[in-house]
C-alpha cells in the first residue's frame, strides 16, 4: 500500500521536474525549436510534446531517461538548422519550397490540384485578409508550414517571390480544378479567370 502512494506521489515530482527540464532546454537553444517553418520543425515540435507526455505518465520512462531524450530533440533541432544554412542541398531536402497558387488574380489550376488545395481554402485565406475580390490579389503562396499568405496587388513588382514554386506556365483557358489540367490545352497547367471562384 505504501508503495502504491509512493508511485502516485511521484507523478506530480517527475512531471514537474520534466517540465522544468524541457522549459529549460527550448529556452537554451532558442525560439527556432518551438517554430514550424517546415515539416521539420513541425515534427521536433510534436515530437516535444509527445516525449513530454510519455515521461509523465510511463513510469518506465523515468526522468534522466526522458531528460535525455528531450536534449537530443533539441540538439537535434540545433544541428539540423545549422546545416540548413551552411548547405543549401541538406536545406531543400529538410524543408519543401513554397508554391505560388494565385498570381495577379488569376488561379495556378495545376498547382492547386498538386498541393490539394480547394477554390473554398482559397477564397478563405483571401477574406481572412480581408479581401472579397481576387482581382484585388497580388499573390497567393502556400507556405512550407501550410499556412497561406496572401499579397496585395501592388503596381510594384513582387521582389520576395523568388523562391517560389511555380507549376508549369500561365494559361487562360479556363477549366474545372482537378481535370490534370486537361482540355483544350492537353496536359498544360492552367488557371482560372477572375470571377471563376464561386
Amino acid at each position: 500500500m505504501t508503495s502504491l502512494w509512493l508511485d502516485y506521489a511521484m507523478v506530480p515530482a517527475v512531471a514537474l521536474g520534466a517540465y522544468l527540464w524541457l522549459v529549460f532546454v527550448l529556452r537554451l537553444s532558442g525560439k527556432r525549436s518551438l517554430s514550424k517553418l517546415n515539416a521539420f520543425d513541425f515534427a521536433i515540435t510534436v515530437a516535444f510534446g509527445s516525449a513530454l507526455a510519455t515521461i509523465m505518465i510511463s513510469p518506465d520512462i523515468g526522468l534522466l531517461r526522458g531528460a535525455i531524450v528531450l536534449g537530443m530533440l533539441a540538439l537535434l533541432q540545433y544541428a539540423v538548422t545549422k546545416l540548413s544554412m551552411a548547405s543549401k542541398v541538406f536545406r531543400d531536402i529538410v524543408r519543401s519550397r513554397p508554391t505560388l497558387l494565385v498570381e495577379e488574380g488569376m488561379l495556378f489550376r495545376e498547382a492547386l490540384h498538386q498541393e490539394r488545395v480547394t477554390l473554398d481554402e482559397i477564397a478563405e485565406a483571401i477574406r481572412k485578409e480581408g479581401h472579397g475580390r481576387l482581382d484585388q490579389i497580388g499573390a497567393v503562396v502556400l507556405e512550407t508550414d501550410g499556412s497561406f499568405s496572401v499579397i496585395e496587388k501592388s503596381d510594384q513588382a513582387l521582389d520576395l517571390l523568388h523562391d517560389v514554386r511555380r507549376l508549369g506556365q500561365r494559361s487562360e483557358h479556363p477549366g474545372p480544378i482537378g481535370d490534370g489540367g486537361g482540355g483544350e490545352s492537353g496536359n498544360r497547367p492552367q488557371r482560372n479567370r477572375v470571377g471563376e471562384l464561386s
